[in-house]
């Protein structure tokens, strides 16, 4: 939905809504859902997870990391991604030939462009709402008084009514206290090539800087695997199998604004 008017987008996202409620939502793939026991498995599903973007430079890893742990729990119903304008004009638009190298295909994604926070914050609230949709990706650049506790436990209270999870990325701002169950810190890395030198896998650095229950943190580098839509290690060209990198203290506060600064 390429709009930016609040009322239209709403009006747009609602109506495409109520014909996935009717139709009963729609699966994308055998292999989009998959109980797995890997780092991310601990990712709780019908809830709120903060993504930052550790540097501003990194507001494409965090949208790129959000639309995998999006596809990874969506349990292959569609995903509604909201974009703030700003992000798009600081971190560029969605380009198709790079969301199909994510795994992504037209009829995975509802996107909704709007030039304000206050818009971007209400289609969260409405796509969780929809039991039709299985995760919402909401991407914004910048502090806004906007995100605000309050507005985080609408958003939360949302994702429990629906069963969605959602995903809020951030980039150019400074984590705040909100309703989340987790909060991440997400940078880009160098991708592993493939064989005879082929690009590799989209890679990240992923430190959990905090857990609502108070569970251990740590960094991980991942790789997007598509065919698999899971997160996983790199894998060295022999096919052998990395362990996860150990768990280390996330980053002290305050470090993510010092870089980002």
């Amino acid at each position: 939905m390429n709009t930016h008017s609040p009322s239209n987008a709403l009006t747009a996202l609602k109506t495409r809504l109520e014909a996935l409620d009717r139709a009963g939502g729609h699966r994308v793939g055998a292999g989009a859902h998959k109980e797995r026991d890997d780092v991310f498995a601990p990712v709780a599903a019908g809830v709120l997870h903060d993504l930052y973007a550790a540097a501003p430079a990194d507001a494409v890893a965090v949208n790129a990391f959000g639309l995998g742990m999006a596809l990874a729990v969506a349990g292959g119903r569609p995903i509604v991604w909201g974009l703030h304008e700003m992000m798009a004009q600081e971190a560029g638009r969605p380009h198709g030939p790079g969301l199909h190298e994510m795994g992504l295909s037209p009829r995975d994604l509802l996107l909704v462009r709007t030039r304000d926070v206050q818009t971007l914050l209400a289609v969260g609230e409405e796509a969780l709402r929809s039991p039709a949709v299985g995760a919402v990706l909401l991407s914004a650049w910048g502090e806004a008084r906007a995100f605000n506790l309050t507005a985080s436990r609408r958003l939360a209270l949302a994702a429990e009514t629906g069963g969605g999870t959602l995903f809020l990325a951030r980039a150019g701002a400074l984590p705040c206290p909100s309703a989340a169950e987790t909060r991440w810190s997400v940078a880009s890395c160098a991708s592993e090539p493939l064989e005879g030198g082929a690009p590799g896998r989209p890679s990240f650095s992923s430190t959990l800087l905090r857990r609502r229950d108070g569970g251990a943190t740590g960094t991980w580098i991942m790789e997007w695997d598509r065919e698999q839509r899971i997160f996983r290690p790199p894998s060295p060209l022999s096919g052998g199998v990395v362990p996860l990198a150990a768990q280390r203290p996330a980053a002290a506060p305050g470090a993510a604004g010092r870089r980002a600064a």
